[in-house]
């Protein structure tokens, strides 16, 4: 009990450090918009570890943990004026474009996260558990089902009405190109590839370097700057 004790006070840092971040940023800020949803996602989650909803609550905790540390690390970077990961850089320079809307912030973030971030938080608590992907799998399956209920409500409250958001209106199209789903599925099968290949640090390493740039370039799309609703033509 200490030990998952130990584990939970590790989850509320987590939860503490991306609330300060989101006292310590403009509401319009890229990194604000997906810092908020990120909060949120993990607060979502944390709430189903005390409620008892995971099996295995040391494990769901190590791969929350391991998998918000990804994130808090790219900020850091930044904020130390080093480069963050591939992955975050697109967000990372756009954030403030004025050209941008909120859910493209939100989904570029979630694109980073999931699609490099969490194939290797799965390495890396696997290695502080010291156990194979698959003891891990309904964890993985579990917080994926949380995110996936999250995904529709960020997409309703933060893309304009529907007076706004016409057919016409590039930004459907743009949203209709990212599927959290197939992103969850590509991280999973990574993180085995890359488990897999944990013996051979250098091939393990080229490949974590091209999954990075290609979610990187994923997100670079994501954040495609965009005419205002207002601005487009009626049909």
């Amino acid at each position: 009990m200490a030990q998952l004790a130990q584990f939970t006070t590790s989850v509320d840092t987590v939860v503490s450090r991306m609330r300060a971040l989101d006292a310590g940023l403009e509401a319009r800020d890229g990194i604000a918009v997906f810092n908020r949803v990120y909060l949120t996602v993990t607060e979502e989650v944390d709430r189903h570890i005390d409620r008892g909803e995971f099996a295995d609550p040391r494990a769901a905790i190590t791969l929350d943990v391991r998998f918000a540390e990804r994130y808090l690390t790219a900020v850091d970077a930044v904020a130390d004026g080093r480069r963050p990961p591939a992955c975050w850089r697109p967000l990372f320079q756009l954030r403030r474009h004025p050209g941008v809307r909120p859910v493209q912030f939100a989904l570029a973030g979630i694109n980073a996260h999931i699609g490099h971030d969490l194939a290797l938080a799965v390495v890396d608590a696997c290695r502080t558990l010291d156990c194979e992907p698959g003891a891990l799998e309904d964890e993985f399956d579990r917080v994926g089902e949380l995110l996936g209920s999250l995904e529709e409500r960020i997409r309703d409250e933060l893309t304009p009405g529907p007076d706004l958001f016409r057919i016409a209106d590039p930004l459907a199209h743009l949203l209709g190109s990212w599927s959290l789903e197939r992103a969850r599925d590509a991280a999973w099968s990574a993180a085995r590839a890359l488990w897999a290949l944990r013996a051979l640090p250098d091939l393990a390493g080229e490949f974590a370097e091209r999954l990075d740039a290609a979610v990187g370039l994923a997100g670079r799309m994501l954040l495609t700057p965009l005419p205002h609703p207002s601005a487009a033509p009626v049909a």
